[in-house]
């Protein structure tokens, strides 16, 4: 398997920056290590985040993030069966995970990968399905939302 460091993906999320008509200088911010841009009114944020193991091994992920909405407040709508409803989606959704963030009331799109043996069509693919995911799940879950009230 290709060796691929944090480093090699930074270039390519460059790369594919770039190929969108963004200027990654513009889109990347060093002080947080996150890619942060906009497509199709949706936000798109990309981590590379390392993992440490007691014995020295370490592990390093492709993170893709979309908010996709605020929770409802309770009053609005029955949370519990919301909340059963993201998780059913997350059984049939295949290549996304739907996420409530620790410490916020939003749901997100997520999409998670180990880096090794990445190359630039792959990444491609996972931001772009990403960008996909996050229009079709706003939709079905405003949709279900709609419902409830």
């Amino acid at each position: 398997m290709t060796e691929v460091h944090k480093e090699d993906v930074y270039r390519m999320i460059a790369q594919f920056v770039k190929s969108v008509g963004l200027d990654p200088r513009e889109v990347f911010h060093p002080e947080d290590q996150v890619w942060h841009w906009q497509y199709n009114d949706h936000d798109i944020q990309v981590f590379v985040e390392t993992i440490y193991f007691k014995e020295g091994y370490v592990r390093e992920y492709l993170r893709i993030f979309s908010p996709l909405l605020a929770l409802p407040q309770p009053y609005e709508v029955n949370l519990m069966e919301l909340l059963r409803y993201l998780l059913e989606l997350n059984d049939v959704k295949l290549g996304v995970k739907i996420s409530i963030m620790p410490r916020t009331d939003w749901v997100y799109a997520t999409y998670e990968r180990d880096i090794r043996g990445m190359d630039y069509q792959e990444l491609v693919t996972c931001l772009s399905d990403l960008a996909w995911w996050a229009e079709q799940l706003t939709q079905e879950i405003e949709n279900r939302i709609a419902e409830m009230r």
